[in-house]
């Protein structure tokens, strides 16, 4: 290619560079920009405290543990910094509150410190029971207060079957529910079932209250319903308050209380019957008994079977330690072979129905732990579990319909709960 034509491509290449370039070096390329918006402030929200036993506990340090055999809080407290006279002062100012002397082994206690590095003490809680807790306050000024956690109740339903040889009690038992959940169903049906003879298939749907603790059962509430299929026969029971504390009622509104209790004791077995001639295992004759034997172990609270005066309250020489009891003109009671009678239990006294007024035990003459009990109407002995009362009021006029409206509730609860006795329901949480 000539030098002419060389040039002329070079002049034509730098027009068209000089075309696209310029432009971009004399004027700058608008930009879009975003119209300014007004923004609300964020505000980080505010840290929220970590509270423990109704203290901020931010920074501290927490230390939990259990009071162990034969410790006392004079010896917690001097590790961790606090002097002798400060824990003087506290034993004083608790006395009125909760003494210190009754601090147990095993219990739980938690010590709320300062981060140094003794851990001093601010405060030191003591939980005597899954509920209640004590604490004793070491801040600024030495202070002493009972506080309670916050309880939780569950409606629960479940079934259970009675299998070939058991019992309502193994039954229960094997559920996992409690021993004093077993004594309050006993107690509903008890002038209708007799517990200690229950067949093969019978079984039960029970609607009752769980009381929990930081998700933990601590214990049962009340019983709201039951249905029992004994004999082929269907027995009802609903709870209900016509305002003067609960009761029990069937599907008709009758009500299944009686004036006495059936049971004196937590349910156990019946270790001999009333009878008109039965060999005596200690005298080795043939005797007329004129009580029920209820065996069951030593130190077993007996409750008094209804509101009455002490009459008698010692030891003899065949009854051992015995209380017996005067309910009204026509029901006298007496509880025999007590490993101990109840401190407060004593000739005049008045006690309630359910009161605990003695402890089962062998004393006089008796060959294991039991409790024989006697039972007299109109001055004469006679069977306690074949004793015919009245039943305490029916549901009252007033009351019908509210009642009626309940027990549909419940009895849709109890129809919600399916046999067999492995399945468990959580109705409703109740505040």
């Amino acid at each position: 290619m000539s030098k002419r034509n060389l040039s002329i491509l070079f002049l034509l290449t730098l027009s068209i560079a000089t075309f696209f370039i310029l432009p971009t070096l004399d004027h700058k390329t608008p930009v879009a920009v975003e119209p300014e918006i007004e923004r609300d402030t964020i505000t980080p929200l505010p840290h929220e405290p970590s509270v423990l036993y109704g203290m901020v506990i931010d920074s501290m340090v927490v230390i939990e543990d259990k009071i162990k055999r034969n410790q006392n809080i004079s010896e917690i407290l001097t590790a961790h910094n606090v002097s002798h006279q400060d824990i003087f002062k506290l034993a004083n100012i608790s006395k009125n509150v909760f003494d210190v002397r009754k601090i147990v082994a095993n219990k739980k206690y938690t010590l709320i410190c300062e981060p140094d590095s003794q851990k001093t003490v601010r405060a030191f809680v003591y939980e005597h029971s899954p509920v209640d807790y004590v604490v004793f306050n070491l801040r600024d000024s030495i202070t002493v207060e009972k506080n309670q956690k916050k309880i939780e109740i569950l409606e629960k339903g479940i079934s259970g079957v009675i299998k070939p040889r058991s019992s309502l009690a193994v039954t229960m038992s094997e559920l996992g529910l409690s021993p004093q959940l077993t004594n309050d169903f006993v107690d509903v049906f008890a002038w209708q079932i007799d517990f200690f003879r229950l067949q093969e298939g019978d079984r039960f749907k029970l609607v009752y209250e769980d009381h929990l603790v930081e998700g933990k059962s601590i214990g049962t509430g009340k019983i709201k319903s039951i249905l029992f299929e004994h004999y082929g026969n269907d027995f009802y029971a609903f709870h209900y308050d016509q305002g003067d504390g609960i009761d029990y009622f069937d599907e008709n509104g009758n009500s299944l209380r009686k004036a006495l209790l059936k049971y004196p004791l937590d349910f156990t077995r019946i270790s001999s019957r009333y009878s008109g001639n039965r060999f005596h295992p200690v005298q080795k004759r043939w005797k007329a008994h004129r009580g029920t034997d209820f065996a069951a172990k030593k130190g077993t609270p007996i409750r008094a079977v209804g509101d009455a005066i002490v009459l008698e309250a010692r030891y003899g020489k065949y009854n051992g330690n015995y209380v017996k009891l005067k309910h009204n003109a026509t029901y006298t009671t007496q509880y025999l072979h007590m490993s101990k009678i109840k401190s407060g239990i004593k000739p005049g006294t008045k006690v309630r129905q359910g009161d605990i007024i003695g402890y089962v035990g062998s004393t006089g003459l008796a060959k294991g732990n039991h409790l024989c009990y006697r039972f007299w109407k109109n001055g004469v002995q006679i069977d306690a579990l074949k004793v015919k009362l009245p039943p305490s009021a029916p549901i009252s006029d007033e009351n019908r319909t509210d009642f009626e409206i309940s027990k549909v509730a419940m009895m849709a609860k109890l129809e919600g709960v399916s046999f067999p006795a492995d399945e468990e329901l959580i109705f409703a949480s109740i505040k």
